[in-house]
């Protein structure tokens, strides 16, 4: 089992970034896919990026160009880094681990861009 704790968001203007990070507890960190989702408020959870064990990245077209997606397998960590935020990237931020057939969530991060 995984624990996942998401930190990095905040209030930031259009056209400004963020980084959030997502820790995870457990010894075989290396061995999980990564993703971020995100939800914006009355709307569904959609994915935004996900990396592989082997570290092979996707972005879906909202992120492509302005999201990079990152681990840190010596600090058990997952990044998000986001460039050119607009006010329509507003939206909880979650992480999620894969494992096999096993999916753990963290509890999510507050990602606000004003106009």
């Amino acid at each position: 089992q995984v624990q996942l704790v998401e930190s990095g968001g905040g209030l930031v203007q259009a056209g400004g970034s963020l980084r959030l990070s997502c820790a995870a507890s457990g010894s075989i960190f290396n061995f999980y896919s990564f993703a971020w989702y995100r939800q914006a408020p009355g709307k569904q959870r959609n994915l935004v990026a996900t990396i592989s064990s082997t570290g092979r990245k996707t972005y879906t077209d909202s992120a492509k160009g302005r999201f990079t997606i990152s681990r840190d397998n010596d600090k058990n960590t997952l990044y998000l880094q986001m460039n050119n935020l607009k006010p329509e990237d507003t939206a909880v931020y979650y992480c999620a681990a894969s494992l096999g057939l096993r999916d753990y969530w963290g509890q999510g991060t507050q990602v606000t861009v004003s106009s």
